[in-house]
């Protein structure tokens, strides 16, 4: 069952400083469906604090070792399709089998692509005068919308992954239940605490 009134932080779900919360809206029916808490600035300052810590070992993993992570969730990936395409097609509105098919196919292509990118990105450059030496720039924030909520997912958080970032997202308050989904793939994947942090909130 999905966790919405709590955050993914540090590896773990809390509580959130203040709780507050917000019904979520199925587009169908105009009837709310449930609540989804809602982040303050002092749940964003916690997220902040573990991707700082664990961007100081991430960033320092190997290309092998960050292919093979996508690979973990990948697979994982794979087995909560229908649990994504429900949520997508009750919080967003698209019919259930576009919901499956396209939109949790949608995550599962920029996965897999972002996945054989990084197998041979030249993350080194020499050039005539000078070398090109691209890394990991650190923390990320990353605010996604409603209508393609997956899609928007891992098309952030796919590249900052591969490049050996760490990253809190604020995911739409009006689909959120298909990240809360996403952070679960992420935890038994083993990605390590820290490196990807959720809240959810209100607008921008």
């Amino acid at each position: 069952m999905v966790n919405r009134m709590q955050f993914y932080i540090d590896g773990a779900w809390v509580d959130p400083v203040v709780k507050k919360s917000t019904p979520v809206v199925n587009p169908a029916t105009e009837e709310a469906m449930y609540e989804v808490a809602l982040g303050s600035k002092a749940d964003v300052d916690k997220a902040v604090a573990a991707a700082r810590r664990a961007f100081e070992t991430f960033s320092q993993t190997s290309r092998e070792e960050r292919v093979a992570l996508l690979g973990k969730i990948i697979e994982v990936y794979k087995t909560r399709m229908k649990d994504i395409g429900a949520a997508v097609s009750d919080e967003m509105g698209a019919p259930l089998p576009m919901a499956e098919k396209l939109q949790a196919g949608a995550g599962l292509g920029h996965l897999a692509a972002t996945m054989e990118v990084l197998k041979n990105y030249p993350f080194e450059e020499a050039l005539p005068s000078a070398v090109v030496v691209r890394e990991p720039v650190g923390v990320v924030g990353m605010i996604t919308p409603w209508n393609w909520p997956l899609n928007q997912i891992t098309c952030k958080v796919a590249p900052a992954l591969a490049a050996g970032c760490t990253m809190i997202l604020k995911p739409s308050e009006f689909t959120p239940s298909s990240a809360l989904i996403f952070a679960e793939i992420l935890h038994e994947a083993g990605v390590p605490k820290g490196v990807f942090n959720l809240i959810n909130g209100l607008g921008p």
